[in-house]
């Protein structure tokens, strides 16, 4: 039996796919395990370990090209092992849990979360059987094309050469305003605002305005979580604030809705504005004293524009990760997400606090839903977006330049988006001018 053109073709393409990503991961290993071997080593390389470090990260890469293989043939050949559970859905909901539980439990994954992050979405996309040229040529651009890298970028080089006249207003509103005032205004200004500039825009200003503000380090990041949940919030006002809002409105555009520019702040303003008022107070509350320090940087002191640069590469990173993430497990999503009830799916879009809500979006949204239902699946992505660190490109920015590790973020990120997510259930099901009550 001849296989079709297109089927060739089709298998060509997976395979070319597949090549390139057993590649990153021999890269990947080989940057880690060589990095590796010279911190704990006190002995001049003299070419070994170079050697070695190749050896082993082929064995990765072999490893994985094997793994591959099998789990390809897996997904050819479609087991049921009950309940319609497959062993690909087990895969896939093997790698969810590694990237739940995964830096909270291992430092070397904590401080390398990018890379771990993009092993992941590579592992879930192999696992899935969905490596097509579209989808890596979607990884490698959207970072750059959705304009969240250059951003990152630009706005990284203007804050380098204009930081000391940034931290000299800083100060002198300092020296004639409260400190608390200062937190409320920044958290509902910037929270309002990422509608209009950006979520990406948002969290920079938000990095460089807490930079300067005279409080503890614990004060500090715990005023930029509550800030990052309130631009997560604001950003969904219009199609210009994050991908989330602009997957939402070119999925709506059509009959019945014709969703237009306005189309989310008419719906969702009822329930954004008073979030990001009720944050600014939050934070307001977890505003310490302020102590006598000048206007200083947490982590960037002496950073050079290679710091700048390395820094975009890595939000480039976790965006392509979180990207091929959300591809893979997009199966597991069309599956078992569509069927679920609106008061359930709500708490199930808590995994919006480590996969792209851009993609639940795409998955959950249709215009046969509901405007109720629309209502709790967006409110459930925005709120959990903010609990840990990959939930939202704001988050991630502001960890990566403030040097928040997983853990800090959790735990306040997790018990306020928790708070959060019970107000807005009750507000949103059972309130009576909610949308979904009676």
């Amino acid at each position: 039996m001849q296989t079709s053109p297109c089927a060739m073709d089709l298998m060509t393409t997976t395979n070319i796919a597949l090549a390139m990503a057993i590649v990153a991961i021999w890269a990947l290993s080989f940057v880690a395990i060589t990095r590796h071997l010279k911190s704990h080593s006190t002995q001049a390389d003299n070419g070994f370990y170079m050697l070695l470090s190749a050896a082993a990260s082929l064995a990765v890469a072999i490893a994985s090209a094997a793994a591959a293989s099998r789990i390809s043939m897996l997904q050819t050949a479609t087991v049921n092992l009950g309940y319609g559970i497959t062993a690909v859905d087990i895969g896939l909901g093997l790698v969810a849990l590694a990237v739940l539980i995964g830096p909270f439990t291992v430092k070397k994954i904590e401080h390398n979360l990018e890379a771990f992050l993009f092993v992941m979405g590579v592992l879930s996309v192999t696992i899935a059987g969905v490596w097509e040229m579209r989808l890596v040529e979607e990884a490698v651009m959207e970072p750059v094309v959705k304009g969240i890298v250059p951003a990152v970028l630009v706005a990284g080089m203007a804050f380098h050469y204009g930081r000391s006249r940034a931290q000299s207003a800083m100060s002198y509103v300092l020296d004639n305003t409260s400190i608390k005032a200062v937190a409320f205004v920044m958290i509902v200004g910037l929270g309002l605002v990422s509608s209009v500039i950006t979520a990406i825009i948002a969290a920079l200003l938000l990095v460089e305005l807490v930079n300067c503000m005279p409080l503890e380090r614990k004060d500090k990041i715990n005023l930029v979580i509550i800030t990052c949940f309130a631009i997560g919030l604001g950003a969904v006002l219009t199609p210009l604030g994050e991908p989330l809002s602009t997957i939402a409105i070119s999925k709506l555009q059509g009959p019945p809705y014709n969703a237009g520019f306005f189309f989310l702040f008419e719906k969702l303003a009822l329930y954004v504005i008073p979030g990001v008022l009720a944050l600014g107070v939050l934070g307001v509350l977890f505003t310490g004293k302020a102590t006598k320090q000048e206007c200083v940087t947490m982590v960037e002191d002496t950073e050079t524009l290679r710091d700048v640069g390395a820094r975009a590469a890595k939000v480039y990173v976790f965006v392509m990760a979180l990207l091929l993430l959300g591809a893979g497990m997009k199966i597991i999503i069309d599956k078992y997400f569509t069927a679920i009830p609106s008061e359930v799916l709500y708490w199930v879009n808590m995994l919006s606090a480590i996969l792209d809500n851009a993609t639940l979006t795409a998955a959950e949204i249709a215009p046969s839903l509901t405007i109720g239902q629309i209502t709790a699946a967006l409110m459930g992505l925005l709120i959990a977006g903010g609990m840990l660190v990959p939930g939202n490109i704001p988050n991630i920015i502001a960890a990566n330049k403030l040097g928040i590790t997983s853990k800090e973020w959790a735990r306040l990120g997790v018990p306020v988006g928790l708070v959060l997510m019970l107000v807005y259930f009750v507000w949103i099901f059972y309130i009576p001018f909610g949308p979904l009550a009676g």
